[in-house]
């Protein structure tokens, strides 16, 4: 198990669970050193008092609160540590409430809580079953640097997870960066709403840091003296280039579809697009066609009923000759 970042106790009610926190996530990305370019010597950050220029130690440096560039107000650890606290050493269960009411973009970092001591068990228990009977997650507060945080408790594959969540005050209203409003055509719509159900997938396990393999690739070359990998050449799109939202929709369904296997079957299709005000010619062009199709169908059934006179006729005319010839055979 990772080393515990912290240590306390979920208050639940009157319940005290004993939990460990330890993070749930862990860093892969590829860091760098800097250095220096002559002689690849590592480039060190000292802290340097920027009044009487020395580089300071750890001992010597504090808090201070700037209230101007003038002023700053000195705060020491003794200072913050008096101040009161009640969830210093606890993650207290304030409510509990549906997800779906919790906006994703308060959830910051995520962490495991894990039981410390046997004595925890029962009582974590509990929670992870009423979590998951209830169908709801849990509303925390707790410190965390000398702050207290709001947190967000869940059960992921029996374990309990504390996501760290922003305050409400702390979320910038996206109302200044929405885009004027602009028409679209339902079919527009439609059509990206296909590319939507195209693009579905049951699970994003599957997906990899590509820039990471790639890097990876490039150190190992460097490291081994082979030769550098050849970059992965990809599309280069035109800048500033304004296209057809229809047809880029269709493009990107066709593409969604071969590269599922599907088999688009044809190069997509440029819609023009009209304006909706010619509705009264479309309904008399409608109403044409209704009329042509009416006088098509009577002339054809009067032609009709006319070759079936001339059939009559001819019809006639044969029986009489018939009957003469008997006759003349008669005499």
């Amino acid at each position: 198990m990772p080393r515990p970042l912290w240590t306390g106790a979920i208050s639940f009610g009157l319940v005290t669970i004993p939990v460990k926190v330890v993070s749930a996530t862990q860093d892969h990305s590829i860091h760098f050193r800097q250095v220096h370019l002559e002689d690849l010597g590592r480039v060190r950050t000292r802290k340097v008092c920027e009044l009487d220029g020395e580089a300071l130690s750890q001992d010597e440096i504090g808090k201070g609160y700037e209230l101007s560039k003038e002023q700053t107000v000195p705060i020491t650890d003794e200072e913050l540590d008096r101040i009161p606290l009640p969830t210093a050493k606890a993650i207290e269960i304030v409510a509990f409430v549906d997800a779906d009411s919790v906006d994703p973009i308060r959830i910051s970092d995520s962490y495991y809580l894990a039981i410390d001591g046997q004595v925890a068990a029962k009582p974590y228990t509990l929670l992870r079953r009423a979590l998951e009977r209830s169908d709801k997650v849990a509303v925390a507060k707790f410190a965390w640097h000398n702050r207290e945080r709001l947190g967000l408790l869940r059960v992921r594959e029996g374990a309990i997870v504390l996501h760290s969540m922003r305050w409400p005050d702390e979320i910038r209203s996206p109302e200044s960066l929405a885009p004027r409003q602009v028409e679209l055509d339902d079919d527009e719509i439609d059509r990206a709403v296909q590319l939507t159900d195209t693009m579905a997938l049951d699970s994003i396990a599957g997906f990899r840091d590509a820039y990471r393999d790639a890097l990876e690739e490039l150190i190992a070359a460097k490291s081994e003296g082979r030769e550098l990998p050849e970059p992965a050449e990809g599309e280069e799109q035109e800048e500033g280039k304004v296209v057809d939202l229809m047809a880029a929709l269709n493009a990107s369904v066709e593409a969604a579809k071969e590269s599922r296997g599907e088999g688009g079957g044809g190069e997509a299709t440029v819609h023009e697009m009209r304006p909706r005000k010619k509705t009264a010619s479309k309904k008399a062009a409608s109403s044409g066609k209704a009329t042509t199709g009416r006088k098509a169908d009577a002339s054809g059934k009067t032609s009709g009923r006319k070759a079936g006179a001339g059939k009559t006729t001819a019809a006639k005319g044969t029986t009489g000759a018939k009957r003469t010839a008997r006759k003349r055979s008669a005499s």
